[in-house]
């Protein structure tokens, strides 16, 4: 699913972000990506979700290579991906219908099956009952849950999340956690970025990629 073959970033005022990277994601599975803030967690997620490209290497996601994509066509790369921030990202005075709402329609989901799609997405992440609730009156645990919905409209094939539990207390976190375990049991790959260690260390089950100062050093599961 996520190949990285490898794989530099240089930025013309940072220097290298990424340092002869190479990782594998199969189908199915779940992995964190761990590291230091500056390590290159998110430089290596934008270069799977095709926001950026490598300077060197090559980056394959779904069948789709960085080196052959183009900027024309790089949508069906990431229609392919759901992508779940940790600052949330959901439209302000809007309820949690009405932002799913509105990701369905610019997918160009028919107008008539919106709501029902919304309605199942919200029950898929438990917040059937919270539909009609504005998202600044939601927890924050409920506010990237609507997110992780929204990040799932396109039935994606893999779910990026870059540190999606920084801003949840313990708890939320937990909630947010078991919905991932769920949503990769069902088939999704999963590649979360988080410098917890803590958090991690529950998950023993989990593959684990760490960064460090652009490349990679540990690997629970090397091919």
């Amino acid at each position: 699913m996520i190949k990285l073959t490898n794989v530099s970033k240089e930025y013309p005022k940072r220097g290298f972000a990424l340092r002869e990277v190479s990782l594998h994601l199969k189908k199915g599975q779940f992995a964190f990506l761990t590291g230091h803030s500056g390590s290159g967690k998110t430089t290596t997620m934008r270069l799977v979700h095709m926001a950026e490209r490598p300077t060197t290497g090559e980056v394959r996601v779904t069948g789709y290579s960085s080196d052959t994509v183009t900027e024309r066509n790089v949508w069906r790369v990431r229609r392919r991906i759901g992508y779940v921030f940790q600052d949330f990202r959901l439209l302000p005075g809007r309820t949690a219908l009405e932002n799913m709402a509105f990701v369905l329609e610019v997918t160009g989901t028919a107008r008539k099956a919106i709501v029902p799609a919304a309605q199942r997405l919200l029950a898929q992440v438990g917040l059937g009952a919270k539909a009609g609730a504005l998202v600044n009156e939601l927890s924050g645990g409920e506010q990237q849950r609507v997110a992780i919905a929204r990040a799932l409209a396109n039935d994606p094939y893999i779910l990026l999340a870059d540190e999606p539990t920084g801003n949840l207390d313990d708890r939320a976190t937990r909630g947010v956690l078991d919905l991932f375990w769920d949503i990769n049991a069902k088939g999704m790959a999963v590649l979360m970025a988080t410098h917890d260690l803590e958090l991690i260390k529950r998950y023993p089950h989990a593959r684990v990629f760490e960064l460090d100062q652009g490349r990679l050093v540990y690997d629970s599961a090397p091919e």
